[in-house]
């Protein structure tokens, strides 16, 4: 019960917490796309969070996960102080090597990400943002490894609201191209003031072990292709658009995004407490059938969620954008789902862990992303974002389905006959409504609540038992 009630106090802060950071950029999106005269000016804002994130993707290169495993190595104070410090230094100096290397490169990387050299200086925003990213990962960690939840939740609630109180007055100044990564930089380097105040204890430059930086290394090097995996499937489709079409698509891609945003907050919430639950759990004797329980629940979670989103896109950018803007709704089922099957893949591939064998889970992971950079060459030139967003769902789909198939195999997995129905139901679904009803609200939400209905019918005892267990 203890654990359960852990499980659930961090899946409900660390979701919050999430939900904060996300809700004030969903709800300004409109707000600033209003501002900005076209869509070329928010593309390549977001095309440099892309860079951002994969240069502090390359910077970090999964040391923070690594330090987060070693922090809790030992219960001496000393060794966590060594191993803070020992990550905050290889962390700084490897910030600032990406840093450089991205304003030697400026022209390369302009061309390469806004598809023109005429933006190579926004790369040195971008080379800053990346020192500060980086680096404040490491700093604000301790935090999150005390399970310090309210500063979590107050400093989740303050960043976003720093960064557009920046990013506003820029904008109304004119200053359209900068605003928002330069508000963002300026944000992030806040925030890590902030952090390095409250957690400076942890960290000691003279602390630095090289000893220890071998086995922070040992541990991050081969987490860092699934980093670079999952920047394939969350950003590249991005870089692909601005090349293959223009930097305005990928704005008006950008804001289709935006409602994909409202699923993340639902993985946000389940990884908070997932990784607690899984490990905790994993010696227990039906532990297969538990976690392929928590699959199936998921998953028919998310394709109701899904159905609705389908449903209701059309009419929520039609009430929120303007112009061309209002395209990117068509967009948005396609990735409201994809991280929510990223979010059942890593319940999946939790069981390759409890087996310690974690290499298929990078082969299956980048099969799948193969497969997504494969479909966009293909399909972007011909139907457009749509393209991209479709891509990206099909490589999810991939990657879960040959997940499945393996983990069936080695016994490490069940499936039930009605969740296979529910999928093939769920598909039959998507292909429909975007044949036919993909602008229709009424029938879609219809449509969505026959759906809902019938997967209910499926699952009839587990509602059943969920509705006693809250009357209880």
């Amino acid at each position: 019960m203890n654990k359960f009630k852990l499980f659930m106090e961090n899946m409900i802060v660390y979701g919050i917490g999430g939900v904060i950071s996300k809700i004030v950029p969903l709800i300004m999106v409109p707000i600033v796309t209003r501002l900005m005269p076209n869509s070329t000016y928010y593309g390549i804002s977001d095309l440099s969070n892309t860079i951002i994130s994969l240069a502090s993707a390359i910077a970090v290169m999964g040391m923070y996960d690594a330090m987060y495993r070693m922090f809790f190595e030992k219960e001496d104070k000393d060794f966590k102080k060594d191993i803070c410090s020992t990550t905050i230094t290889y962390t700084i100096g490897a910030s600032f090597v990406v840093s450089v290397l991205m304003v030697i490169l400026k022209g390369p990387v302009a061309q390469l990400f806004y598809g023109d050299r005429q933006y190579e200086s926004m790369v040195y925003i971008c080379a800053v943002a990346t020192l500060v990213s980086a680096t404040n990962s490491i700093i604000s960690a301790p935090t999150r490894m005390q399970n310090q939840r309210k500063i979590f939740l107050i400093t989740n609630t303050v960043s976003p609201i720093l960064s557009y109180s920046i990013s506003i007055p820029l904008i109304l100044q004119g200053h359209y191209l900068i605003a928002l990564p330069l508000a963002s930089a300026i944000s992030g380097a806040t925030m890590e003031l902030v952090f390095y105040f409250l957690n400076h204890s942890w960290f000691a430059m003279r602390r630095f072990n090289k000893k220890y930086l071998k086995q922070l290394l040992a541990i991050a090097i081969p987490l860092m292709p699934n980093f670079l995996i999952y920047w394939v499937f969350n950003s590249s489709d991005r870089v692909m658009i601005s090349n293959l079409l223009n930097v305005g698509e990928a704005g008006i891609y950008s804001v289709g995004s935006k409602l994909g945003l409202a699923s993340q907050l639902i993985y946000t919430a389940f990884a908070g407490g997932w990784q607690y639950f899984a490990f905790k759990t994993m010696k227990e004797d039906n532990q297969v059938e538990s976690n392929s329980r928590i699959f199936e629940y998921l998953g028919i979670v998310s394709f109701a969620a899904t159905t609705f989103i389908c449903a209701w896109s059309y009419g929520i950018y039609k009430l929120f954008f303007t112009g061309d803007y209002v395209r990117g709704y068509i967009i948005s089922p396609y990735l409201f789902l994809a991280p929510l099957l990223q979010m059942l893949f890593q319940v999946i591939a939790n069981q390759f862990l409890v087996v310690k064998k974690t290499w298929p889970n990078l082969f299956i992971l980048g099969s799948g992303a193969v497969v997504n950079i494969i479909l966009n060459f293909t399909m972007i030139p011909k139907i457009g974002i749509e393209g991209a967003s479709i891509a990206t769902l099909i490589g999810y789909i991939v990657s879960d389905v040959i997940c499945c198939i393996v983990l069936l195999k080695m016994k490490l997995m069940v499936i039930s006959k009605r969740f296979i129905i529910c999928s093939l139901i769920m598909t039959a679904y998507f292909i429909l409504w975007r044949q036919f009803i993909p602008s229709n609200v009424a029938v879609g939400t219809l449509s969505a609540v026959i759906i809902t209905v019938i997967f209910c019918l499926f699952y009839r005892k587990d509602v059943k038992k969920l509705l006693t267990m809250i009357k209880k």
